[in-house]
């Protein structure tokens, strides 16, 4: 299956207008307090990298709760990179930043790298001109995520081949801070050092370059791979096929606008499914490894989930189920709004779409099902491309994705507690 993106998802998809919103309530949810509680308890780990304390520590939270909600569980290891900075910066006589390394790290050692600060933008790499240089690589203004985005691999791959020392990547986007971008869970994009840096911080660089001056680059740290896991719970019954419901746990910062509705969500549907679908078994899915694009979804396909014609169902719940939106007055500058970012889609095997419309209605973004044939992104991506159909899954990028200002601002139970309503009237139409 071609690799899709975020930006790139809707371009084929048919629009068609919505259904009526079902006669029938939505299924009786949790409280706002039990919502709020449980998104506290997510942001409360801290920083989520995989196989990192707190990607650990709430490894073992989820575990605890599915135990407690009747499941049986088991964990599932496997070995991702990491990188433990020491330094991280960009430095030029008076002028420096902090860089974020980019997956997987090529460090520069104590002393740095240094050499001729060089601009170029996304598609207009010279042919020369570049040998030891310290490119920057302008990106266009975005809701940037992954590194093997086409605009980021062919201009980093291109200026690398070009002889740069070093590549350093802006990441223009809504908040101004540096954006961490997904990348190969098993092998680095290029065999040189690659950094990214915030926009706003870029500034005194751009004029740097300008002049023609030089640059030093520090990218020093410890550098490995280490073991983390994936937390499967069942609930065996032999029934009527296997209802599965995934949702990633880890990322690059706190996570919070962009991991935690889903995961909140997710655990509701947990504690909710075993009482209300007697009939089918049921596979709860929490992945690790979602930054290193989609590496724990893979392992959790390969050795946990069902076969396709096995499955009555699988919800996906990726990024930005139900983050906060904000205005966006300029220069970096967020202003938080009372409701949902709908930068959000949903798409969902072609026999549902009326359904999906129907018990979505009303939640912006989500309200307009497309068909997941048309395209998707993140674990969904993996889970169609495993050949599974019966699916629909949520996924998006909020303002903050990816950035470090990802914390409890961007959340709220008054977003969660309306998608946890429509999950569950999904999940009983479409195993009715």
């Amino acid at each position: 299956m071609t690799r899709s993106t975020r930006r790139s998802v809707i371009k084929a998809m048919a629009l068609t207008p919505a259904l009526p919103i079902a006669a029938q309530a939505h299924p009786a949810g949790p409280t706002r307090d039990a919502i709020a509680a449980d998104l506290d308890r997510y942001v409360g780990f801290g920083n989520k990298a995989s196989g990192g304390p707190g990607d650990t520590a709430c490894g073992a939270w989820i575990e605890q709760q599915l135990k407690q909600a009747g499941a049986q569980t088991e964990r599932q290891a496997f070995s991702v990179p990491f990188f433990s900075p020491r330094r991280t910066e960009l430095v030029s006589g008076a002028a420096r930043a902090a860089v974020l390394p980019l997956a997987i790290v090529m460090p520069t050692g104590g002393s740095g790298l240094t050499g001729k600060l060089v601009r170029v933008e996304p598609g207009l790499v010279p042919a020369s001109g570049l040998s030891g240089a310290l490119v920057m690589v302008e990106l266009p203004y975005a809701r940037w995520s992954s590194a093997l985005a086409r605009p980021v691999a062919e201009t980093v791959r291109a200026v690398a081949a070009a002889g740069a020392a070093a590549v350093l990547l802006v990441t223009n986007g809504p908040t101004g801070e540096a954006i961490a971008l997904n990348a190969d869970g098993n092998k680095a994009m290029v065999d040189v050092p690659a950094a990214i840096l915030a926009p706003r911080a870029a500034a005194p660089f751009r004029a740097l370059a300008q002049a023609g001056e030089a640059a030093t680059l520090f990218l020093e740290g410890d550098a490995g791979r280490r073991e983390a896991f994936n937390i499967a719970g069942r609930w065996r019954r032999g029934g009527a096929g296997t209802l599965v419901v995934s949702t990633p746990r880890s990322g690059w910062t706190i996570c919070a606008g962009e991991r935690g509705p889903g995961l909140v969500t997710w655990l509701a549907l947990a504690r909710w499914a075993g009482a209300a679908l007697p009939r089918h078994d049921l596979l709860f899915l929490c992945n690790s490894g979602h930054e290193y694009e989609n590496l724990g979804s893979e392992h959790a396909l390969d050795a946990l989930a069902p076969l396709p014609e096995r499955t009555a169902l699988w919800l996906h719940l990726g990024a930005n189920v139900a983050a906060r939106d904000w205005h966006e007055p300029g220069a970096g500058r967020l202003l938080p709004l009372p409701s949902a970012d709908p930068q959000r889609f949903l798409a969902v095997g072609a026999d549902l779409l009326p359904l999906a419309k129907r018990v979505f209605a009303g939640l912006p973004g989500l309200e307009m099902a497309y068909p997941a044939s048309a395209g998707a992104a993140g674990e969904l991506s993996t889970i169609l491309a495993a050949g599974h159909r019966r699916v629909a899954g949520i996924f998006g990028a909020h303002r903050y994705h990816h950035v470090e200002g990802d914390d409890a601002r961007c959340v709220s139970p008054d977003f969660v507690a309306p998608v946890i309503a429509a999950c569950k009237a999904l999940i009983l139409g479409a195993t009715a």
